[in-house]
């Protein structure tokens, strides 16, 4: 069994989502932790947890920012985390998987698919073994509970209920995994 955990500095944690159905709003949760367990050394038998700090949601607008925070959404206080349990890693192709689990957002868990890609394994200059992954998928914000919207003069929505999840995750192997 080889352990490996999320390097949280060069990792991003990253959504987009529709703003006035014209234009995309990107953000990123800058606080997470991960967990990778493996007995391949391809990642396909893969068992992965993973939890975000709601509080810690970027979009490069401190009032946005905690409007996101609050009840309307995250309700970040009553719940402070954002969680993945994997269930299934289903090798595709060489280097492309797919990742089925539970997300949990505010107290909501439903299954979701993500489309996987393995970068490659190398060693970094201090002899750490790293393993790099780029991540996409989607998800309905109303199945977590995040249902705040509002309507432009002419009638249409503010916000897409569809978000799109782009992750790029750097692993570092356990130290005392040789």
């Amino acid at each position: 069994m080889t352990n490996w955990k999320i390097d949280e500095t060069h990792s991003e944690i990253g959504f987009k989502v529709k703003h006035l159905m014209i234009t995309n709003v990107t953000g990123y949760f800058t606080r997470f932790s991960g967990a990778i367990q493996t007995i391949s050394d391809d990642f396909h038998d893969a068992t992965i947890t993973f939890e975000a700090a709601a509080d810690s949601i970027d979009t490069k607008n401190a009032q946005r920012d905690e409007h996101l925070r609050n009840g309307e959404f995250f309700d970040a206080s009553q719940f402070p985390t954002i969680s993945f349990v994997s269930k299934k890693v289903k090798k595709i192709a060489d280097e492309q998987y797919k990742l089925l689990g539970d997300l949990t957002i505010k107290g909501q868990t439903h299954p979701i698919e993500l489309e996987v890609t393995h970068n490659g394994t190398t060693i970094d200059p201090w002899g750490q073994q790293k393993a790099g992954f780029a991540l996409k998928g989607h998800l309905h914000r109303a199945d977590y509970g995040l249902r705040w919207n509002s309507t432009t003069e002419a009638g249409g929505i503010v916000l897409s209920d569809e978000v799109k999840l782009n992750m790029e995750i750097q692993l570092v192997k356990a130290a005392n995994d040789n």
